[in-house]
């Protein structure tokens, strides 16, 4: 819990120094409900997905693989980057509400029905005939979820994460315990096609129910006019961004195998459990309170400086023990079938290693509503990406992560530039802040490749390998004089002294 709890909870607590004590508890209650909501989350999606693993074959999540970037591109469609602009903007009514909801649910069937007659073309595309009616099943989903977007932007505005958070839970569980019964009974990837139908149905009942909202069914020009002037950069942003996180599932699944595009959807679901977890939290809580401070730059770059050294923190050893201990932990965890990713994982978390601090670095020009720059920083990336894949594709799917890798890198650079000039907190400054932490992970990783030689037991391997990771890296940050660890001890310290004094039996 204290690798999602703490760099959050320290950063809020230190810089809401505000007189505005209601904005400040609301901020922490957010960070410890986000914390929950993403822990529990990925927690649960984590065990269902073991369990999935075991039963169902790589092909079977290579065709889901094979149809994620027509869902997540009809998602950013049918947002529109309009549910950010109602965060953003600053005095909201209910015709706004009410107008970003009609817009939502129209795209929502118009992307539908486009998708159901280009189904065919989507299978010859993969040359995979069961595509035709995986692809009109699964994104029903597209319409489904379109009903609950605005009754989760209004509990994002409130900070009211605890409900995001029972919705977000109860989902996960319910729905992963219906796929589960499904891949049991013999269903294959129609499991996996289950698992998200219900999911969804379920989180759109109880946000409906518990957000205490519903719309209007009014749709106002003016209100639309305004929203979508700042949601088209994000729209357009939320599509590229959709394309290139998803097209490495497109050439995968068209140049190599079912099984392939398998391996390589498990690698980014795992790779992603600490770092996306992580920057879910961040994004997801910040993105509102740093909104909120638009109008006070010192502070929000006060906030803004911690998150990024707060989150190289946590991160950097996270994903650098996890690729040192992919193989016996894929080998326990996944059997034998899913050694082929080991590689592939090793990789991909140093791909991902750098995407919490891009994450934030491109989260503070939505926050200052500079969606404008967000999109032009956005789209002067693709060059990179392109000819990584054109040297790659020929390669195999090992070296284009590995090309992803070197991608990933660059693009931090790239984020960390327009923050360098608008708030004197570029690239070299934030490298600088985050060095230590780099010597600390470095020691760390050596401390764990020698003390796990000779070791053969997967388990004790797993172990030993966790225990003297954590220890080295701690004592290397003792050494270091990293000032995050001082910190990250007072809020632990604080948050053991609640425990203890809630549990102490009344007089």
């Amino acid at each position: 819990m204290l690798i999602f709890w703490l760099p959050s909870c320290e950063l809020i607590s230190l810089y809401m120094t505000s007189p505005n004590n209601s904005l400040k508890s609301k901020a922490l209650q957010g960070v410890a409900w986000s914390a929950i909501e993403r822990l529990s989350s990925q927690a649960g999606q984590f065990v269902i997905g073991i369990v999935l693993a075991r039963i169902l074959m790589p092909e079977d999540f290579g065709l889901i693989g094979m149809l994620s970037i027509f869902i997540a591109i009809s998602q950013s469609l049918i947002d529109s980057g309009m549910g950010s602009g109602l965060v953003q903007k600053k005095n909201r009514t209910d015709i706004d509400f009410s107008t970003v909801f009609v817009f939502n649910f129209f795209v929502s069937i118009l992307v539908y029905a486009i998708l159901f007659f280009c189904a065919p073309f989507i299978a010859d595309f993969y040359e995979m005939p069961q595509l035709v009616l995986l692809t009109r099943v699964l994104t029903l989903n597209i319409i489904i979820n379109s009903l609950a977007i605005v009754q989760r932007t209004r509990l994002t505005i409130n900070i009211d994460f605890k409900t995001i958070a029972k919705v977000n839970v109860v989902s996960v569980l319910l729905g992963g315990g219906i796929g589960i019964s499904f891949a049991y009974a013999g269903f294959g990837v129609w499991a996996l096609v289950f698992l998200n139908l219900f999911r969804t149905i379920i989180s759109v009942i109880m946000l409906w129910f518990l957000s205490r909202w519903t719309p209007s069914l009014l749709f106002s020009r003016q209100s639309f006019k305004e929203l979508f002037g700042f949601g088209s950069k994000l729209l357009a942003a939320g599509i590229y961004a959709q394309t290139l996180n998803n097209i490495y599932n497109i050439v995968i699944g068209k140049a190599y195998s079912a099984s392939d595009l398998g391996f390589y959807t498990k690698t980014k679901q795992f790779a992603d459990i600490t770092a996306g977890t992580v920057t879910s939290i961040m994004q997801q809580v910040t993105y509102p309170i740093l909104a909120s401070l638009q109008d006070d730059r010192s502070r929000m770059i006060s906030v803004f400086s911690r998150l990024i050294r707060m989150s190289a923190f946590f991160i950097f050893p996270a994903m650098t023990m996890l690729s040192l201990l992919a193989e016996p932990f894929i080998r326990l965890i996944l059997t034998e079938k899913w050694l082929p990713m080991v590689p592939l994982l090793q990789w991909m978390c140093f791909a991902r290693i750098f995407y919490p601090l891009s994450v934030i670095n491109m989260n503070i020009l939505n926050a200052i509503g500079r969606s404008d720059l967000f999109l032009k920083l956005d789209l002067s990336k693709c060059p990179l990406t392109v000819l990584a894949l054109i040297i790659t594709i020929p390669l195999g799917v090992k070296a284009m992560i590995i090309g992803h890798v070197v991608t990933s890198f660059l693009a931090f650079f790239m984020n960390a530039y327009l923050p360098g000039r608008l708030f004197g907190y570029g690239p070299l400054r934030q490298c600088e802040d985050i060095s230590k932490i780099i010597f600390a992970t470095l020691g760390m990783a050596v401390v764990v490749f020698f003390s796990c030689r000779g070791i053969n037991s997967d388990i004790v391997k797993l172990v030993c390998g966790a225990v003297t990771g954590t220890a080295s890296y701690f004592l290397f940050v003792y050494l270091l004089r990293i000032p995050e660890f001082d910190e990250v001890k007072q809020v632990a310290g604080k948050l053991c002294s609640k425990v203890v004094s809630k549990k102490a039996p009344m007089s």
